[in-house]
């Protein structure tokens, strides 16, 4: 199936304004990013280092769980959690407190062979990010509102959810795609959280191009200097 897409996000100073915390942005209203620079080596932080042996070792458990269910987790995102040096750059980065917290598979509630995995969290939960597999092999990174651990976990014990996963059209509507790979989410996400820093602290001086050229697509007429 098909998700609705949106970005969620929070401002960009006065070039992209957001009414509370977060908003959700349409994706076609986003910076356009070339794809093609993303190879797995995240270049953009400054390539990979050593890798991690705890970090190695937990995600080596989650990856026999998935391919349990026939799934394989991207490389991507293997690479950059697994590595000691970062694997915390979404958190140090993050403007509104997000940080990462690896679930194991989560049956999608919508598609049957499909899994979440939920990887990185507002700190009031207000929105979580998910990787998306399906059995075709397709993996991309979807949001929600919904914890859904804990939704299965209280499914399991009887207890109140938050929502009805038994309902597809309650679920599909909660969930919403937002980026194709799991490196393009994170550059978007690192990149617009910088911008903020550098915004709401009057100092745009330190700036790299690529900064200058993605706010510059909120600012046709130019930014200052």
């Amino acid at each position: 199936m098909d998700f609705d897409s949106a970005w969620c996000a929070t401002d960009l100073g006065e070039y992209r304004p957001c009414r509370y915390t977060y908003e959700h942005y349409p994706c076609e209203s986003l910076p356009p990013i070339d794809s093609t620079e993303f190879r797995g080596a995240f270049q953009w932080l400054g390539g990979t280092s050593e890798a991690d042996p705890r970090k190695v070792t937990a995600l080596s458990r989650l990856a026999e769980n998935l391919a349990a269910e026939g799934l394989t987790l991207p490389g991507d995102f293997v690479t950059f959690h697994s590595d000691s040096k970062l694997h915390s750059s979404l958190d140090e980065v993050s403007a509104t407190g997000c940080w990462t917290n690896i679930s194991e598979p989560l049956p999608s509630p919508v598609e049957p062979g499909a899994f979440l995995v939920r990887f990185l969290r507002d700190q009031q939960d207000c929105v979580i990010w998910y990787l998306y597999l399906r059995p075709s092999g397709e993996v991309s990174v979807v949001h929600s509102s919904l914890d859904y651990e804990y939704e299965y976990e209280a499914r399991r014990d009887g207890e109140e959810s938050a929502s009805n996963l038994d309902d597809p059209e309650e679920q599909a509507a909660a969930i919403l795609w937002c980026a194709p790979s799991f490196e393009e989410f994170a550059y978007r996400f690192w990149i617009e959280n910088r911008l903020w820093h550098a915004l709401n602290g009057n100092d745009l001086s330190g700036l790299a191009s690529q900064e200058r050229d993605y706010l510059r697509h909120y600012a046709p007429s130019g930014i200052p200097t």
